[in-house]
């Protein structure tokens, strides 16, 4: 699917900005709008919508950066676990930190964090004292009295009107957050409840991504969507609220569905008259789907997705981090389209590689790793493990020096190199393998290149690598999984242990 083009950006942009203004002018110019899903790199978004901006929210968001502040949410409970954000590898506070960097790089001040469901926990605690000792406006939000269900209590003093009120001066605040469940939406409603208390008719909207309302509920687009937070335990249906208020079909999720009977209760009592919306969809301002150019490769880039989210939760499952409901609920998707796991081009030449290695090594008991990456031009490049570098390392390596048209007697790392690296781990680290990972393997390439012209050309070829497929035997190490996110390919991996060892890194 690289290189092919399925979605209007700038079309996107104008839509979803006028959007986003018209319903700022409906509130008194005091608008709540909550992020759904990721402020940048939004890499779910690209692989399923084929020339999607991953960062185009933010691109958008610069266009309102004089009429907007900027809050940014996150749950004690993530802190504490250090819940860990895939696309980067990193917790959800760290990500926090991140993001208060993107925007900074993009121009855009953070007004304050909102840690919600505060219990004076050890690590949010922490995390609180570091960002306020980095002069960064930190409010502490508890688990709020009564909710769901005591409207009563929940829109009262002891409810939001005990959370801490956050100043703000643009008509448009941005509420957003490192993932689900970061206590966004109780933030907008807390914000409102002060508001009209002070006499302000302030409003709330959803910016949202997915699922897209105006694509059918079996469409893999949604369907993609769905795989994604199959872990926790999202699925999409029609929205019951909007079929009945307009005879029309929207698709929308279960816990907005779920909860707006009460958040329509809760906007009512706040209000003192009727809620803003009559369903949950009504609430988002969502124009994806008008700005989609081509369904047919939309369709086969969220099939693809599926397939990637089932080698992820196969993979967690056996690392502890999913159970099996979630790998046997992908497993039905994937069944509904009629595909398997091996529709992925790269997942039969990686394990063929596997037989391959292992067949020139017979009587060897060791562990056989294969890997194989689609290039821009739908040609696979193998690689396999050794007794030098990983599987991963040897792919990465084939793959640039067929870009770069280097012969395969050229070596991109001479023995002096190998040599003393492999001296490095074991005589001085006590490293029990020599074998390079794609991390060692990058830097030993970087330093090949100021004396091997090759090196440096094939060098010069990482960056074409981006958005590629790639499939590996077995789950990658540290060392690999982090060179491989680095150079921005779209990885999968059997759910096989690279070592019988139990300690990896």
């Amino acid at each position: 699917m690289t290189g092919i083009i399925a979605f209007d950006n700038e079309r996107y942009i104008r839509e979803q900005t006028s959007e986003i203004l018209e319903r700022a002018s409906k509130f008194n110019n005091k608008l709540y709008l909550e992020f759904g899903g990721k402020l940048l790199y939004d890499y779910h978004a690209s692989r399923v919508l084929p020339g999607y901006d991953p960062n185009v929210k933010m691109r958008l968001l610069q266009k309102l950066k004089d009429k907007a502040d900027i809050l940014l949410c996150i749950y004690a409970g993530d802190i504490e676990r250090k819940k860990i954000r895939a696309d980067f590898g990193i917790t959800y506070d760290s990500d926090a930190l991140k993001l208060i960097d993107d925007l900074r790089g993009w121009g855009i001040d953070v007004l304050g964090v909102v840690i919600n469901r505060f219990d004076n926990q050890p690590a949010a605690t922490l995390f609180k004292n570091k960002l306020e000792r980095r002069n960064i406006k930190v409010y502490t939000h508890r688990f709020t009295k009564g909710y769901p269900t005591d409207v009563d209590l929940i829109v009262s003093e002891e409810g939001y009107g005990a959370n801490e009120y956050i100043e703000t001066e643009n008509p448009l605040v941005i509420v957003t957050g490192p993932g689900p469940g970061s206590g966004k939406l109780a933030t907008c409603l807390s914000q409102l409840y002060h508001d009209y208390r002070k006499g302000m008719r302030s409003g709330y909207a959803k910016f949202e991504t997915f699922p897209i309302w105006n694509l059918s509920l079996k469409h893999p687009v949604n369907i993609a969507y769905e795989a994604a937070t199959a872990d926790i335990k999202d699925f999409n249906l029609i929205d019951p609220f909007h079929l009945e208020s307009y005879n029309q079909k929207a698709v929308n999720y279960n816990r907005d569905v779920e909860i707006f009977p009460v958040l329509k209760r809760i906007l009512e009592k706040i209000t003192g008259g009727e809620s803003f919306y009559r369903s949950p969809t009504d609430m988002g301002v969502n124009r994806a789907g008008f700005a989609i150019t081509d369904d047919d490769a939309t369709g086969e880039a969220a099939k693809q997705e599926i397939i990637r989210r089932y080698f992820r939760y196969q993979c967690e499952y056996v690392m502890g981090f999913a159970d099996k409901e979630t790998v046997q609920k992908v497993e039905l998707f994937i069944k509904d389209f009629n595909l398997d796991p091996e529709y992925r081009s790269v997942v039969e030449p990686a394990r063929q590689a596997a037989r391959e290695a292992q067949e020139k090594d017979k009587g060897n008991e060791g562990i056989y790793c294969g890997a194989a990456i689609a290039l821009r031009d739908g040609t696979i490049v193998t690689g396999n493990n050794s007794p030098l570098m990983h599987a991963a390392s040897s792919l990465i390596l084939h793959a640039i020096k067929h870009l770069a048209e280097i012969p395969p007697k050229i070596k991109l790392l001479p023995s002096s190199i190998t040599d003393s690296v492999k001296r490095l781990k074991t005589e001085i680290l006590n490293e029990k393998s020599i074998s390079l990972d794609l991390e060692e393997t990058l830097i030993a390439l970087g330093i090949s290149a100021t004396t091997n012209s090759a090196a440096q050309l094939a060098i010069e070829k990482l960056k074409e690598l981006r958005d590629c497929e790639v499939h590996i035997t077995h789950i990658p190490t540290p060392g690999d999984e982090a060179g491989l996110r680095r150079l921005g390919v779209n990885l999968t991996s059997d759910p096989n242990f690279s070592t019988r060892n139990l300690f990896i890194s």
